[in-house]
């Protein structure tokens, strides 16, 4: 059995959430009441971030294992799944097992080039480290808008917006998961499921377009390409992780699946 620790609310149709490399359940507070308005709304902390404990060997699959396990061990079947970029990349393929109702993934993984996915891990990785070294100081860093701006801009769209107490949060969430390293580092060999296995179901790829970490002028581009039976939409001002950037638009695009 899987445990993995969870946050719930809601009634209705199930809708599974799916952090990114370095996050955990929280990030995706901001839309977490709206959606559980409509649904059973079930976000996870993957094996090594957040609460979860960590797996013997991480990688993006065997995440994607984990979180497969941890459906059954709920009795979570045909959900919504919905991922922010390594766990964009995680639904894509639970999809592909047939395991989703729809799936709406925000700056997924997985549609890079060589160039772009070494970015990713050398930009992360190096955010990781800076903030490591700086530890101590980070919440007087990032309790003004010019450190906020300066370290969360990776991530967020509009990071001097972000509440003092939440951008350290999000700093610490980081440095404690545990994951961390293997799964950046797995990112080398993950390959996006072949796209027919993925023509059965409502698909949904989100971009924002002041995603710097995943370039939304590259990557969006290649997305479209790759899988031309999904909606396709830009969240316009919105940065890597949206959830905070614009609440209203990111739920507003999981509601429509109920349409």
């Amino acid at each position: 059995m899987t445990k993995l620790n969870h946050h719930r609310a809601g009634s209705g149709a199930p809708l599974v959430l799916v952090h990114g490399v370095g996050s955990r359940w929280q990030v995706w507070e901001p839309v977490i009441p709206t959606l559980a308005e409509s649904f059973e709304v079930i976000a996870v902390d993957l094996p090594g971030f957040g609460d979860s404990a960590a797996l013997p060997h991480t990688t993006v699959s065997t995440l994607a294992d984990a979180l497969v396990g941890f459906l059954a061990a709920e009795g979570i079947e045909n959900p919504h799944l919905a991922g922010n970029s390594m766990g964009g990349g995680i639904i894509l393929d639970l999809a592909a097992r047939g395991l989703a109702r729809s799936v709406t993934a925000y700056s997924p993984i997985g549609f890079w080039d060589t160039p772009g996915r070494v970015w990713c891990q050398q930009a992360l990785g190096r955010a990781e480290q800076l903030t490591r070294a700086l530890r101590p100081a980070v919440p007087a860093l990032l309790g003004n808008v010019a450190g906020r701006t300066t370290f969360l801009s990776l991530v967020f769209g509009k990071p001097w917006a972000l509440d003092p107490r939440i951008a350290v949060d999000t700093v610490e969430g980081l440095l404690g998961a545990g994951g961390f390293d293997a799964a950046l580092a797995s990112f080398t060999d993950f390959r996006l499921p072949d796209r027919t296995r993925l023509e059965s179901i409502p698909i949904t790829i989100a971009w924002g377009s002041r995603d710097i970490l995943l370039t939304y002028a590259t990557q969006a581009r290649r997305a479209r390409a790759a899988l031309p039976g999904a909606r396709h939409v830009t969240l316009h001002g919105s940065g890597h992780t949206p959830f905070y950037d614009d609440p209203i638009g990111c739920a507003r695009l999981l509601l429509d699946q109920l349409d």
